[in-house]
């Protein structure tokens, strides 16, 4: 079994190794996080390995990147670490077993959350479906929206802290961060939802953008067409002139 092990990490490159490592890092994260009342550094530990999974995303990519080792694997690890890590969290955090004292997350962010990354996950089933083709690219607000829920997670963590240093301060960014991760959460709902159109026309199941417009000015032209062939009926008898009376 350890050689099995073994073979598969020299199988991966180094890239892939590091998003490997992420994923498996969010199991102590949430172990952490639930024993936060028996063991008091336990939150901060939980922190220091949630710094330490985001930011190695940066360098997973860029080593991607600068040893030209992209893979249709990595494609799929990276995001794949990100959502575990976000999901447990808010869940977590939301929670009565493992959230931060005075900081409980609203119910209404984590729905907003998964919220968007299952509709995120049901259009690349669909386009897979449709297509046949497994098209991964995060738009810059879904990845504006993933830097936002990691900020906030980590934030929250570090409130107390921040708290007793600056009155209250952690809280209120916190605060904050919630709020802007609503609206991310919408407006990369938007953004996948327009990239999944683009796709679709991409691959002829949908119109295109101008294909759809010529359709918009045709109808408006047959629309116009309509009114002016009323406008030039007259009613029955109309022009006609009255009979003289004998």
């Amino acid at each position: 079994m350890s050689q099995s092990y073994l073979y598969l990490w020299r199988a991966l490159n180094w890239p892939n190794r590091i998003s490997l490592l992420r994923v498996l890092g969010v199991a102590p994260f949430v172990v952490l996080l639930l024993n936060q009342d028996d063991w008091p550094p336990a939150r901060h530990v939980a922190l220091a390995v949630f710094v330490g999974i985001a930011l190695s995303d940066a360098v997973d990519g860029y080593l991607a990147r600068r040893l030209d080792q992209t893979t249709r694997l990595g494609k799929i690890l990276d995001p794949l670490a990100d959502k575990l890590l976000i999901t447990c969290s808010v869940f977590l955090l939301a929670s009565n077993a493992a959230a931060v004292p005075g900081l409980r997350l609203p119910v209404w962010v984590v729905v907003a959350v998964v919220g968007k990354d299952l509709w995120v996950v049901l259009g690349f089933l669909v386009l897979f479906l449709i297509t046949g083709e497994a098209r991964v690219q995060p738009t810059q607000v879904g990845k504006l929206c993933t830097m936002a829920q990691l900020a906030m997670v980590a934030t929250i963590l570090v409130a107390p802290d921040l708290d007793a240093m600056y009155n209250e301060g952690g809280s209120v960014l916190a605060a904050l961060l919630v709020w802007a991760v609503m609206g991310l959460c919408i407006l990369s709902v938007m953004s996948y939802t327009r990239l999944g159109v683009v796709f679709l026309a991409e691959a002829g199941e949908a119109p295109s953008v101008e294909e759809t417009h010529k359709q918009h000015e045709a109808k408006k032209a047959q629309r116009a067409a309509r009114r002016a062939r009323r406008q030039g009926q007259s009613p029955a008898g109309a022009d006609t002139p009255p009979s003289a009376g004998r």
